[in-house]
């Protein structure tokens, strides 16, 4: 009887023993759930379904856009050279320019070859400039307004002054030759930040594809654009072409004339200052307006849009700026169960959630191997892993805000709803459902000690 007590008591702590082991391996399987990522259960997201998000926090369409036509962004040249400011002028007057005594015959005019930069024919005749007022000064007459003329307009103004002067009595020696020498110049201003970035479309910050600047130095270039060649069409075309991709879809123009930074200044402070006296405790500062000194000009528009820019603001003025701006900022983040990084958006077309997680270079069915960051660690790298399913957006909002867009993998596959576009500044957050990361630990825990059991038992 004492042999048969010490039997059962023997088996009874065998068994105690292998339920205790099997606790424990469970608790610890589950202790190591928790701390390898199971962050669903830990650490839940909550979030907007994607297709009840706000048309005002979703980003807009880009697929449909049309290139604007750069003949816009040029001037259409007069028929005739009209005078300004900055001409030079040749002109020969017999008798008058140069003076010749009557009894001396008169001296052929001077032949002047243009240099190898220009299109203009070779001219004759002294050299004349015409000055800031728009007027040219000759021999015994006063000053000859000019400005707006042509050339054939100029000599017969010339020879109308000379003959109401009566400094030549007889009209048939007075003959003028008057030719355009040297066309007038403006100095222009072009500074780009496209042409040092390095671009691409896809991969991350450090990876192949996309390497992004460090910092936003830019190019500049001071120009001579030579009259009715001085427009932003011209200005682009001797700093380097039209904007490429790395580049934003827009031409600044920073105007000389109007530019008045102290004015500027008062008027900031002041904008701000009407708010910061009164200030909303449920709102934010109101946006600053636009610098009316700056003109935006749209190189890509929806289709039947008509520019709101006309001829007359593309052409550039002495100490004008045009402006290129770099758009490196133009990237979305990717993390949770995504490879974690930066990556650009393109600028011409649109890049939707789903296109972005494969843009990443992190799909889905890479996590399903177990790769990518985080996520189930071990155990939900095995086999009979359920795929992530929720994808979270957060997208910043004006004054600092944040809301979270959910979308739903599954859903998304097929209802163009759930796909919204991605914009600037996005990060994306894959993530298991709690229902799949419970799946995904049963299953783990089955591969990894139902089988171990059930083979011990054989």
């Amino acid at each position: 009887m004492k042999y048969k007590n010490m039997s059962i008591k023997k088996n009874f702590n065998t068994r105690s023993m292998s339920w205790l082991q099997r606790a424990s391996s469970v608790g610890l399987a589950l202790l190591g759930m928790l701390s390898a990522g199971c962050s669903t259960i830990t650490q839940p997201i909550s979030g907007i379904p994607a297709r009840r998000i706000p048309p005002q926090f979703l980003a807009q369409s880009k697929n449909n856009l049309v290139p604007l036509d750069p003949a816009r962004l040029s001037q259409e040249p007069p028929r005739d050279y009209l005078l300004d400011d900055g001409d030079i002028l040749g002109i020969y007057i017999e008798g008058i320019l140069p003076f010749v005594p009557p009894d001396r015959p008169p001296e052929p005019p001077p032949v002047n070859f243009p240099d190898a930069t220009s299109q203009l024919d070779p001219s004759l005749g002294f050299p004349i400039a015409v000055i800031n007022d728009g007027t040219i000064q000759l021999p015994n007459l006063e000053p000859i307004k000019v400005r707006g003329l042509t050339i054939d307009q100029t000599r017969d103004l010339i020879r109308k002054y000379y003959l109401d002067s009566e400094i030549l009595r007889e009209s048939s020696r007075l003959q003028p030759i008057v030719t355009l020498m040297k066309e007038r110049t403006y100095n222009v201003i072009v500074i780009r930040q496209d042409m040092g970035a390095v671009g691409g479309g896809g991969g991350g910050a450090g990876q192949a594809g996309f390497t992004r600047a460090t910092d936003y130095s830019a190019t500049g270039r001071m120009l001579k654009l030579k009259a009715y060649q001085n427009d932003v069409l011209n200005a682009l075309m001797e700093s380097g072409g039209l904007p490429g991709v790395n580049a934003k879809n827009e031409v600044k123009i920073l105007r000389a004339s109007r530019a008045d930074q102290r004015r500027r200044d008062e008027f900031v402070q002041q904008f701000y200052q009407q708010y910061y006296c009164n200030p909303d405790p449920c709102g934010c500062p109101p946006p600053l307006p636009e610098d009316p000194s700056i003109l935006k000009i749209p190189l890509r528009l929806p289709p039947g849009t008509i520019p709101e820019f006309g001829p007359e603001n593309v052409v550039l003025e002495d100490g004008d700026i045009v402006y290129i701006e770099s758009r490196d900022a133009e990237v979305f983040y990717t993390g949770g169960l995504l490879p974690g990084g930066e990556h650009k958006i393109p600028r011409d077309y649109d890049l939707d959630v789903l296109t972005a997680m494969a843009l990443s270079g992190g799909g889905i069915s890479r996590q399903q191997n177990g790769g990518g960051g985080g996520g189930m660690g071990g155990i939900g790298g095995m086999v009979g892993q359920v795929p992530p399913g929720m994808l979270y957006v957060l997208r910043k909002t004006p004054c600092n805000g944040q809301i979270t867009i959910a979308v739903d993998l599954a859903k998304a596959n097929v209802d163009p709803r759930e796909r919204i576009l991605v914009q600037p500044g996005d990060i994306l957050v894959l993530r298991f459902k709690p229902s799949e990361e419970i799946l995904n630990f049963s299953l783990g825990t089955f591969f990894t000690f139902g089988i171990q059991y059930a083979l011990r038992g054989l």
